[in-house]
């Protein structure tokens, strides 16, 4: 009896527990479902016209893919980068931060982590692996992988965009407000131009009009020449670290060993020249141990990192001269040169004081430094409102360019051997050399006569070295020659002065406006050029030893001097007629007054306020496209210098560039460009990569632009939407930090930061390898 009431009192106990654990599990499971609805709805679709996962699925297995609206930005980055930015190492962070904080929050985060990965184990997976790194120094790589793998946990976890989220980096802040008004169809902040803008930044509508691309330029001369060139456009492997004899310093078409090797002679400095590998590698160069992020100017031009570009060498050679000491841990830059060791401004003004009409800064806009050594001459011209293209060769004076670029100074490597400089014909308007080493009067004057082509009628050639005042038996000997080269190519000499202080000589010498002299010599030596030889290609051209005419006819490019700066930075150039068409269909003039009244709308509108760029901590910046020079016009008042590339295959606006008193060089963006790791603070590409794509691998034109991008630099796309979903899923791989991701009618807007993330797999580069 009493074992059948239990049994009647547990089982009625057991049917109401059940009937309470039914109505706690509904309400649960209703909450649960609610709560799913709602989050759905919370958070704003960045591309809502593209599916990314075609895409993405190409670089999900990379080290570093993050969810696709995974896009705020976490307090915890923001402080080691802040510290970064104050000149700290990686390795100084970390020996103070260790792995406390990181700890603590991956205990707080486990639950919902483990919630990702049941739901997405793919991405879990290569998450951790790609959380791995290598530089010189495992702290510092365990630092900056944990910065981006707390990112990524914490956006993963919250579900919030970055537009949802506040950013408490005043340089880094979303463009929640522009995204926000943009997809409102408000036009204030124009992301996009408006509608009768729109063939501008669509750059399916562009053509030639009456410019020729340097590609087409170049191959009809190389084939009046002889040479022929070919391409390989193999795909490349996922990204790995570059493993290579230059280390942090490769630069891929300089530092081709196994081509070196095989030249049959390098008397004519072949040896110094580009020599690009057949296939373009996908690996990510190293950064030096203990990189620090730069200095910002004006300061970097008298101080930078030692640190950053670790090479003491030159200081030991050219100390003595005030080129560059060491000191402590920066490297000093006093501002002298081997012709200027009592400091560049005061031989600036010397040269204004020898010859008057020089008026840098007006008339004097552009000019070409030779053997520019660390650019101390270019980087005081700021100071006159000039600038300088500097040259210098990657030799044994070691880095001298990469110390130019760390100062915030513009140079490239190239060296005056057997191809023409890459630049157009009559667009400088002075060239520099102060013992600059290049032998102007050997084998028939085919050094100078390459200065003659890209010097502006009526420019000047200003030669500061030796044989202008000492009175040895070669210097002698080496004026005498290049007094009668000179004169056979009808150049004036206008002036020879010597400066006491610096106990130096110059001899400024001006080339000819007319061909009347030409017509008057008598001897053809050096000869005329033929007819059909281009003056513009420059790209991989044979160098001829040649004069080229002058413009006989007044409306032709090089008949007038530009307007003076800064007016000719703003007016159309007056070669430029109703009658050509523009690059974008519409007249040539009205083609460009319309690029700089979009360039100058987008900047003011959208890149100096909207994008949360602290353009303060900005000055070495590239456009990858440039078409007129509208973008570098518009940022001709900011404390930055914008290196214009006319690409091989785009229309040959860069003389147009050179006339606004802007500068710039072509280039094939299938190869490396001519420049040291880490060179530039903002790279920014309108329509580069959907044509790049078309006849180069895309992933080693990325890996090009992570090599030449510093560390917590940007860069900005505007492309169509297949491309920024593309670009975007690439730099997510390589743990960049999305910025912003936008488009609207087929168009994209994608701003992104580079990582100091590195990957620790490596690959060889046998061909950078001795």
């Amino acid at each position: 009896m009493a074992g059948g009431s239990y049994s009647h009192f547990g089982g009625r106990k057991s049917s109401d527990f059940c009937s309470k654990i039914t109505v706690v599990t509904f309400l649960g499971i209703s909450c649960i479902g609610i709560w799913m609805l709602i989050s759905s709805f919370s958070i704003p679709l960045q591309n809502s016209e593209i599916s990314s996962t075609n895409i993405l699925g190409q670089y999900s297995g990379s080290s570093g893919d993050f969810p696709v609206n995974a896009k705020r930005e976490e307090d915890e980055t923001f402080q080691v980068e802040k510290q970064f930015r104050r000149g700290r190492s990686l390795e100084e962070i970390a020996d103070e931060n260790r792995l406390d904080s990181y700890q603590n929050e991956e205990r707080e985060g486990e639950s919902s982590n483990l919630r990702n990965e049941e739901e997405n184990p793919e991405n879990s997976e290569s998450s951790s692996s790609g959380d791995e790194s290598q530089s010189g120094d495992e702290s510092s790589n365990r630092e900056s992988d944990e910065v981006d793998s707390r990112e990524k946990d914490s956006t993963s976890s919250s579900g919030e965009s970055d537009t949802g989220g506040e950013d408490s980096n005043p340089d880094a802040s979303e463009t929640t407000v522009e995204t926000e008004k943009a997809k409102k169809g408000e036009t204030e902040n124009e992301v996009f131009p408006a509608a009768d803008q729109s063939e501008i930044l669509k750059e399916a509508t562009t053509q030639n009009g009456p410019w020729s691309t340097q590609a087409a330029e170049s191959e009809k001369e190389n084939e009046s020449q002889g040479s022929s060139s070919s391409m390989d456009d193999k795909k490349g492997d996922k990204w790995k670290l570059c493993k290579t004899d230059a280390g942090p310093d490769y630069i891929p078409c300089l530092d081709n060993v196994q081509a070196i090797r095989k030249l049959p002679h390098t008397s004519h400095y072949e040896h110094r020249e580009r020599h690009c590998p057949i296939e373009a590698s996908t690996c990510l160069v190293p950064l030096p141990s203990g990189y620090k992020q730069p200095i910002g100017w004006p300061r970097s031009r008298d101080q930078i990192w030692y640190s950053n570009v670790p090479h003491g060498k030159l200081a030991q050679v050219k100390g003595h001269q005030n080129w560059v000491k060491v000191t402590g841990e920066y490297l000093t830059f006093p501002g002298g040169g081997t012709q200027f060791k009592q400091g560049a401004l005061h031989y600036i003004d010397f040269l204004q004081k020898t010859l008057p009409q020089i008026s840098w800064g007006k008339q004097t806009r552009v000019i070409l430094d030779v053997g520019c050594g660390v650019a101390s001459f270019g980087g005081y011209l700021f100071e006159r409102d000039v600038l300088a293209m500097s040259l210098a060769p990657k030799d044994e004076h070691e880095a001298q360019v990469q110390f130019a670029l760390e100062r915030g100074i513009p140079a490239i490597s190239a060296v005056m051997g057997t191809k023409r400089l890459p630049f157009p014909g009559k667009v400088f308007d002075a060239v520099h050399c102060a013992r600059c080493r290049v032998p102007w009067h050997i084998e028939g004057g085919k050094l100078l006569l390459e200065l003659n082509r890209v010097l502006r009628p009526g420019g000047h050639f200003i030669w500061s070295a030796t044989p202008v005042y000492r009175k040895d038996e070669e210097n002698v000997g080496i004026w005498e020659a290049m007094s009668e080269l000179t004169k056979s190519m009808c150049w004036e000499l206008l002036e020879i002065n010597e400066d006491k202080l610096n106990e130096v000589g110059v001899a400024i010498f001006r080339k000819p406006t007319s061909n009347d002299c030409y017509q008057s010599r008598t001897q053809n030596d050096p000869p005329m050029c033929e007819e059909a030889d281009d003056p513009d290609a420059a790209w991989n051209i044979t160098l001829q030893a040649c004069l080229h005419k002058a413009p006989a006819d007044a409306s032709v490019r090089g008949a007038r001097w530009p307007e003076k700066w800064p007016l000719r930075s703003e007016k159309l150039p007056y070669w430029l007629r109703s009658s050509q068409v523009g690059v974008y269909g519409k007249a040539a003039p009205e083609d460009f007054a319309a690029d700089y009244d979009h360039w100058k709308h987008v900047v003011s509108k959208s890149y100096l306020n909207d994008l949360g760029i602290n353009w303060s901590s900005i000055r070495n910046v590239m456009d990858m496209k440039a078409i007129y020079g509208g973008f570098a016009a518009a940022l001709k008042d900011l404390k930055v210098w914008v290196m214009n590339v006319v690409p091989i295959d785009s229309p040959d606006t860069l003389p147009i560039i050179y006339d606004r008193g802007l500068f710039g060089i072509y280039h094939d963006w299938c190869e490396s460009f001519s420049t040291y790791p880490r060179s530039y603070d903002l790279l920014h590409a309108d329509h580069l990569f959907s044509d790049i794509k078309k006849r180069c691998n895309i992933e080693s034109v990325f890996a090009e632009v992570d090599r030449i991008l510093r560390p917590e630099g940007k860069l900005i796309v505007r492309d169509n939407a297949e491309t920024i979903l593309e670009i975007e899923n690439m730099a997510r791989s390589i743990k960049w930090k999305v910025k912003m991701s936008y488009s609207k009618d087929g168009e994209g807007l994608l701003f992104v930061q580079k990582s100091f993330w590195r990957p620790k797999q490596e690959q060889i580069i046998k061909s950078a390898i001795a």
